[in-house]
């Protein structure tokens, strides 16, 4: 297992997927989005998984760039807007591999660590 924990506020659900891991004895790597913003490839994975950029957004993200995001329909553009802000992103997501969960969802993560 190679997780990864991905966030760019620490919010509750953040603080929630670092005590299961820690409880679990899971090792995982903690990224943080504003001083490592991901990849074009790794978004799109991301977006995949969610359902389209549109659902990575943050709901809770304030301010001129979130309303703009918000109102884009152009997927290239929204994905460029994400890149330059991952700030925006909803999270946390977190990643094994090939396997992505955004935001805290217990079971999908219990599963994981069984399939392991």
């Amino acid at each position: 297992m190679n997780i990864q924990l991905y966030f760019s506020k620490n919010n509750f659900e953040v603080q929630k997927a670092r005590r299961f891991f820690k409880e679990r004895r899971v090792p995982f790597q903690e990224i943080d989005l504003k001083k490592h913003a991901p990849g074009r490839r790794e978004l799109q994975l991301f977006a995949a998984k969610a359902g389209g950029l549109k659902l990575l957004i943050d709901p809770e993200a304030r301010g001129d760039r979130a309303a703009y995001a918000r109102q884009l329909f152009t997927e290239s553009i929204l994905e460029d807007v994400l890149l330059s802000s991952p700030e925006l992103l909803r999270g946390p997501i977190i990643r094994d591999g090939g396997k992505v969960c955004i935001g805290f969802d217990q079971a999908a993560l219990e599963s994981w660590i069984k399939g392991a």
